[in-house]
């Protein structure tokens, strides 16, 4: 049966198998109650006639949506892509569509974090470099669910999944004192930053002993870290190990120490998060890998929980980490 018209709607399914216009809305709906025989009758005509379900018609009759916003910062930091990959993964497993949001112009930031609203998003994830945690609190006042990967706050309404930096962190400790390392520097981004810190402390705690030649680099990523390891050489020449916040750091050290010279293997480096360039000839890095399945996984569980329930307890999940050893340390 041919329908003279450019879209599909939901009568026109309706007529064609002979049934209700709310058993058609009902076959779409996830969890709606709808015979068998019927749902069978629905979704032939609809795959007949080519329909597809008009979200936004939905959102504006239903006042909610499929949509997740999903709110990153650093589209070039290979860790956050790596992460975007199975976030978007398990969603389409759920029935939800991803609204991606770029975090990284300041000047456009609350203007396109506010727009989310507009798409009526059934929750909001937000990633480690996203914005200012006041942004969140906005969407939890409206009641619409917010999940944190890798960040910290006590948020009402808000759950929170990030990797063990204390273990990691520990585990590298523990790698460079086995590789006897004596005068050891750490290289973190901001010092604000959550996952940076909970590194360096948990690692300073590991190494009691040891004097930690620090440095904190603002914006961190590859050419903070081949600024930070010249820094730390011209202060302490005798520098025989970099434990970096971030695999984007330590690959910048790797290659300042190529730069100058200095023989492989006589400054160890380890890096943190494992991103597919770490196992690359050029630097086959020793780190700590971050598992993104995992993390992806928790929070869109997480948040469809929180969606369910808006008002349940908040939920802390710590997604173990993993050495990796390569050559580099």
């Amino acid at each position: 049966m041919a329908v003279d018209k450019t879209w599909v709607t939901a009568a026109d399914v309706a007529r064609h198998a002979g049934v209700s216009r709310s058993a058609v809305s009902r076959t779409f709906t996830a969890g709606a109650s709808v015979s068998e025989p019927t749902r069978q009758r629905v979704l032939a005509a609809a795959s007949e006639l080519g329909y597809q379900v008009n979200i936004i018609a939905r959102t504006m009759i239903t006042g909610s949506s499929n949509f997740i916003g999903i709110v990153t910062a650093g589209f070039d930091n290979p860790f956050r892509s790596k992460l975007l990959a199975p976030l978007v993964h398990h969603l389409a497993l759920q029935g939800f569509m991803p609204l991606l949001m770029n975090a990284d112009d300041p000047q456009q930031l609350e203007p396109s974090l506010r727009q989310l609203l507009s798409y009526h998003v059934a929750g909001v994830i937000l990633t480690s470099g996203a914005p200012p945690l006041s942004l969140a609190e906005e969407y939890l006042a409206k009641k619409i669910p917010v999940t944190l990967i890798n960040r910290h706050a006590a948020l009402v309404g808000a759950d929170r999944v990030s990797s063990d930096n204390a273990q990691g962190a520990q585990l590298a400790a523990t790698h460079l004192r086995a590789q006897a390392a004596k005068n050891i520097a750490f290289i973190g981004e901001n010092a604000a930053n959550f996952s940076t810190r909970q590194r360096y402390e948990a690692f300073c705690s590991a190494l009691p002993d040891q004097h930690i030649e620090t440095l904190f680099c603002p914006l961190g990523g590859y050419q903070a870290g081949w600024d930070a390891a010249a820094t730390l050489l011209l202060k302490q020449p005798q520098l025989d190990a970099f434990f970096c916040a971030t695999d984007m750091l330590a690959m910048g050290v790797i290659d300042y120490l190529r730069a100058q010279q200095i023989p492989p293997g006589m400054i160890k480096v380890m890096g943190f998060d494992d991103i597919p360039q770490a196992a690359f000839g050029a630097y086959q890095l020793t780190t700590l890998a971050q598992d993104t399945d995992q993390l992806a996984s928790h929070a869109v569980d997480l948040l469809i929980k929180r969606i369910e329930d808006f008002s349940r307890p908040g939920v802390q999940k710590t997604i173990p980490v993993k050495l990796i050893v390569r050559q580099s340390a």
